[in-house]
């Protein structure tokens, strides 16, 4: 069943449509919320709040945008709920390590890996949110200010911000 398909039959109240909505955008949901936090456990929060809204709102959705659009705006200001109601958490980047039979490799790349993350959990959220949804989901410019409630022009400055930020500290690190 096509995506506008699942749309209308989830908000006529088809809870099987609307759960197959769910568990095709899940993996997409997860991995931006881990991204954006750093922290897989507040990541798991986060996308199962995101959900419970999706579910509860799924009459409102108006499907001019990708589902996943709107599932990752709902998480976009749900993890941004989190930061004000939370404003002296430090949030810590933990990584899984992946199992593959070049182990060198596969930790200079976790190594590479972690040190975006880090230097990713820095930015201010805006920052780090549009260049996660550009460089790590491929998001149109559009989309991500329709994710993020910005101008497009806010998005592209964002995402030039960003990665002048990260190239500078990058160098800084020596890791360029």
């Amino acid at each position: 069943m096509e995506e506008k398909e699942l749309i209308y039959k989830a908000k006529n109240g088809n809870k099987h449509a609307l759960n197959e909505l769910l568990l095709q955008n899940y993996n997409t949901l997860l991995g931006y919320c881990i991204k954006m936090t750093g922290n897989p456990t507040l990541a798991q929060d986060i996308a199962q709040d995101t959900m419970l809204k999706a579910i509860l709102n799924i009459k409102k959705f108006a499907p001019e945008a990708k589902f996943s659009t709107w599932l990752l705006k709902i998480a976009t200001n749900t993890f941004k709920d989190y930061l004000r109601k939370h404003k002296n958490v430090e949030l810590v980047e933990e990584m899984s390590t992946n199992n593959t039979e070049n182990i060198e490799e596969t930790a200079i790349s976790n190594l590479q890996y972690k040190e975006l993350m880090n230097i990713l959990m820095k930015l201010p959220y805006e920052k780090r949110a549009t260049f996660i949804l550009k460089h790590y989901y491929g998001y149109k410019y559009e989309e991500i200010a329709q994710i993020l409630d910005c101008p497009v022009g806010t998005v592209r400055s964002r995402l030039h911000n960003a990665i002048k930020e990260i190239m500078k500290e990058m160098e800084r690190r020596d890791l360029l």
